[in-house]
């Protein structure tokens, strides 16, 4: 089997991008990844510039070949003290619950500005990016640096976008895919495009790689994405099971025990449409979602709470990111997924060829 154009660019040997999963993600799990023939990643969305060089020299330290780093496009937020006082109030009760009250915090996000110079300096063979699009220039400083650039995309027409920009390839994410969505243009409900549908749409309009992303848990998946021509996939959900990753034993428990109909796409949590596991936190606050802020201000503001909870060993009160393929999590260490699924792929590419 020849490689694809984007493995081959990567230099990569197996078609699997590891989530970059802000939060969950460790140097260990995308190291692990990349030593295992895939692509390892580190979610820095939420990372400061200090932090972002640290990690990467981690990874590096772990590993010889390549792997990428993940930021969130966005500006800064200035809310309005009465958005900000409300929103206080309705999660007051909740962090009462661990003798806590809510407070502003010292900022609501990272310096995108500032976090783009650290990932210029970190150069790692990939960035990528979500939430929003970046400049033809800033792309071009990116290709300065030796990194590879991926933009993600929810419909065709924001991949179209990413395209226009110069990026090398896009992230197709369908709405099956656990954490944030990526969308940036036009309204969320109407970026609820199925892995199924967007890729193919994808790969028929563009001329760079796309990578498939959403519920791909197995070398099923993979086999099929990479049928409907994707060159590589992205798999996020089926790599927080591993023990590398960051998660703690209440939410790897909640991955154990969820099934596909146990995920739901909310605001609650962050102020940003996500794809997690139902619990008491989302069933309580979904009917508050139309006065939620937006992100990244409701992301900080429910901070502390999700830190307590996690502390507390309680799946309640926590941001379960999860995609629909949960069911088939496989808890075990990143380096035998990898192999796992490599003769899943395998297997699955034979059968589809005979």
């Amino acid at each position: 089997m020849l490689p694809s154009t984007l493995v081959a660019r990567l230099q990569i040997t197996l078609p699997i991008v590891q989530g970059p999963m802000t939060g969950a993600d460790t140097p260990a799990l995308a190291a692990a990844v990349s030593n295992a023939g895939g692509l390892g990643m580190l979610g820095c969305g939420m990372r400061s510039p200090t932090a972002m060089a640290e990690v990467a020299a981690a990874v590096r330290a772990l590993t010889g070949q390549p792997f990428g780093m993940n930021l969130f496009v966005q500006a800064t937020p200035a809310p309005d003290d009465a958005t900000v006082r409300a929103a206080l109030k309705r999660l007051a009760p909740l962090y009462a619950e661990f003798g806590l009250v809510p407070t502003v915090p010292a900022q609501w996000c990272e310096d995108f500005e500032a976090q783009f110079e650290a990932l210029l300096a970190a150069r790692s063979a990939v960035a990528s990016f979500t939430f929003g699009i970046l400049s033809a220039a800033q792309v071009e400083r990116l290709h300065a640096a030796g990194s590879y650039v991926i933009g993600t995309a929810t419909t065709l027409e924001e991949a179209r976008a990413w395209a226009a920009v110069g990026a090398d390839a896009v992230c197709a994410s369908g709405m099956e895919a656990g954490g944030h969505r990526g969308t940036f243009l036009g309204d969320f409900a109407a970026s609820m495009v199925g892995t199924l549908a967007l890729v193919p749409q994808c790969v028929d309009a563009l001329a760079i790689p796309v990578i498939a992303a959403g519920a791909i848990m197995d070398g099923r998946g993979i086999a099929a994405a990479l049928a409907l021509g994707a060159q590589a996939v992205q798999m996020g959900t089926a790599f927080l099971a591993c023990p590398e990753s960051a998660i703690g034993s209440a939410y790897r428990e909640a991955l154990n025990n969820a099934q596909a109909t146990d995920t739901r796409v909310t605001r609650i949590f962050s102020g940003r449409p996500a794809r997690g596991i139902v619990n008491a936190m989302m069933e309580r606050l979904q009917g508050d979602e139309t006065t939620v802020p937006a992100y990244p201000v409701q992301n900080a503001l429910t901070g502390a709470l999700r830190r307590a909870a996690a502390q507390a060993g309680r799946a309640d009160y926590l941001s379960l990111w999860a995609g629909q393929g949960v069911g088939a999590v496989r808890p075990m260490p990143a380096a035998a997924l990898m192999q796992v699924l490599a003769q899943e792929w395998r297997t699955a590419t034979t059968a589809r060829s005979t």
